[in-house]
């Protein structure tokens, strides 16, 4: 019968949690181990759930990192901004990494519980809604999915009022003497940004003399970083849908692949790309 002994590195380790706090205590892991409810007894419907629930725990970091790089930006302290535009990245080649373990399910297992989702679709995820909303694709028609929460709601309505993460770098190139629109700091935040020939005209005397403006070249390529990990998110996500459900309409009612493949049009950074060519 096996033993189990304690190595001479581990004599130390802690074994008795009644008055401590555990790694369990500290990260909750009940409530969030407890967090799944098949509404069906589909085998496949709890790797749908879980892989849509990490996606959420996912976005609440990315949230998090962005609001900080660009408070960090804001404050011209592009070093410690430079960090947290990579983690997002990171986060984002982690949300596609979850599309090829969700493309394990075929379309006959997705079906036993598909009608067991309602009306619900990630469509609706506020999370996503905030992080496109941060990073410049406003459109304030797609409130609508979360007006029945005025909490959340509110919370969307406020990032559409500031400046989103691109305006606050146009905002910075400003500060640094750029030639851009008179409007960069004024215009109404709740629109997406209008590509501009100024702003393309600015990242070009940037890309043509990285060593004179170093730290902006570096935080231009941080966001075409983001914006590579981002499309290919989005390219994952089209891809997963159609293996899946082929041109069905979505659960919540959306044309399913086809809004997905329209998605894949919307470019963040317009000016970073279209500089490329004109270099």
């Amino acid at each position: 019968m096996a033993t189990f002994e304690t190595s001479p590195d581990d004599a130390k380790a802690e074994t008795g949690f009644a008055d401590k706090m555990s790694y369990s205590d500290y990260l909750h892991l009940e409530p969030v181990l407890s967090a799944q409810h098949p509404r069906s007894k589909a085998h496949d419907e709890m790797l749908f759930i879980i892989q849509h629930q990490t996606s959420e725990l996912w976005m609440k970091l990315a949230i998090h990192e962005l609001v900080a790089a660009r408070k960090a930006i804001a404050e011209n302290q592009l070093q410690q901004s430079f960090k947290m535009l990579t983690r997002v990245s990171r986060i984002f080649e982690q949300l596609n990494a979850a599309w090829d373990v969700l493309r394990t399910m075929t379309p006959s297992e997705y079906t036993e519980f598909r009608e067991n989702l309602g009306q619900s679709s990630g469509f609706q995820s506020w999370q996503y809604r905030l992080i496109e909303f941060a990073v410049g694709n406003r459109n304030a028609a797609l409130l609508k999915p979360h007006a029945h929460d005025p909490e959340i709601t509110a919370q969307l309505e406020t990032e559409l009022a500031r400046p989103s993460l691109y305006d606050t770098v146009l905002m910075l190139l400003l500060r640094n003497g750029f030639d851009l629109p008179a409007d960069v700091a004024t215009r109404d935040f709740s629109q997406s940004h209008k590509v501009s020939d100024q702003v393309e005209a600015a990242w070009q005397k940037i890309y043509r003399a990285p060593e004179e403006h170093w730290e902006l070249y570096e935080l231009a390529e941080k966001l075409v970083d983001l914006e590579d990990y981002f499309r290919r998110w989005r390219f994952n996500h089209v891809t997963t849908v159609e293996r899946i459900i082929g041109s069905k309409r979505g659960t919540g009612g959306t044309s399913g692949v086809t809004y997905l493949r329209r998605m894949l049009d919307v470019v963040l950074f317009p000016e970073l790309w279209q500089v490329r060519t004109t270099l």
